[in-house]
Formats: structure tokens, C-alpha cells, sequence
């Protein structure tokens, strides 16, 4: 089924404010870790900031960008398996959304009970590592979306190439 044009456009919107917010979360959490690790005196008040963030923002934002990707996906000719650039956002977004809730958002938790209880972290910089890949991946997939690199998947070949025979039997019909 296809998205109208309305209904497109508003995804759209959707999902890139979804996918610029968690881009800038990510920004958000590496600046606040940064801080965290490099000014002693402020690292209580990183972390809880990075709490409160991981808490309330970075899971919802993370869902909204994965299922409005998956609306667009499949509700335009773009397709979720048609396009490479797609199929990879797909996977990529599917997978910092795991790590969002199963790695980034742990850690994050245990560093701040461990600053709110005046202890000091055994490796402060461990907690740099996550958002720097989460806005490295996340400016990759920013740069797919604007390139569109690699072409069609497999699947997307057949399918076109069984479009252009369904045509050309129509072509036929008419000039018969």
C-alpha cells in the first residue's frame, strides 16, 4: 500500500525530526561524557543530566525513528529490501536501537548510581565509546539518506525487471 503524498510528507517530517533528535542526543550524551571525564567536579551533575536523557528521551526518540522508517519504507517505491541504502538505515537503525536499550541506557544508569553514591568510575572513558558510535553511525545513515548509494538489492532487480515485462505485455496488447 501507498502512502498519498499528505501522508508521505507528514512521515517524512516525522521521521527526520526523529532521526535529527537522536542524532543530536547522541551529541548531547558525547558532550556530557566528555565533561564527565575530563572535569572531576562536574561528573555527578554529567551523569545524571545523561540519566535524564537516556531515561526519557533516547528510547522513545529511538522507536519513533525506527517505526516511522518502517512506514515510509514500506508505503513509498523506495521499499524496505528494494533499495541497498535502505536495507542497510534499516538494519543499522534496528541495531543502535538494541544497543540504545541494552547497552548505551544500562551504562549510562550504572555510571550515575555510581556518581550519585560519591563513588569515582574505574574507567570514566568507557562511557565516551557508546556516543561516539551512536553519532558516527548515525551521521553514515544522515549521509545514505542524502546519497542513496549502491542501487538495487537482488529482490529489487527481480521486481523491477517484472515490472518492464509486465509493460512491455501491455505495450504488445496495444500495438496488436
Amino acid at each position: 500500500m501507498k502512502l498519498r503524498r499528505p501522508a508521505r510528507r507528514a512521515f517524512l517530517v516525522l521521521h527526520v525530526s526523529a532521526s535529527v533528535s537522536w542524532l543530536g542526543l547522541s551529541l548531547g550524551l558525547l558532550a556530557l561524557a566528555i565533561t564527565a571525564t575530563t572535569t572531576p567536579e562536574a561528573a555527578e551533575a554529567s551523569y545524571r543530566s545523561m540519566k535524564m536523557f537516556a531515561d526519557w528521551l533516547l528510547i522513545p526518540v529511538a522507536f519513533l525513528t525506527l517505526a516511522s522508517g518502517l512506514v515510509l519504507s514500506l508505503g513509498t517505491s523506495w521499499g524496505l529490501l528494494r533499495h541497498r541504502w535502505v536495507s542497510v538505515k534499516f538494519w543499522l537503525t534496528l541495531i543502535t536501537t538494541g544497543l540504545t536499550i541494552f547497552s548505551l541506557r544500562p551504562g549510562i544508569n550504572t555510571a550515575a548510581a555510581e556518581a550519585i553514591a560519591g563513588e569515582t568510575l574505574s574507567d570514566a572513558g568507557t562511557m565516551l565509546v557508546p556516543p561516539s558510535v551512536s553519532l558516527a553511525t548515525y551521521l553514515f545513515m544522515t549521509a545514505l539518506s542524502l546519497l542513496k548509494p549502491w542501487g538495487l538489492t537482488r529482490r529489487g532487480r527481480k521486481q523491477r525487471s517484472r515490472a518492464g515485462k509486465k509493460v512491455d505485455a501491455g505495450a504488445v496488447r496495444q500495438t496488436a
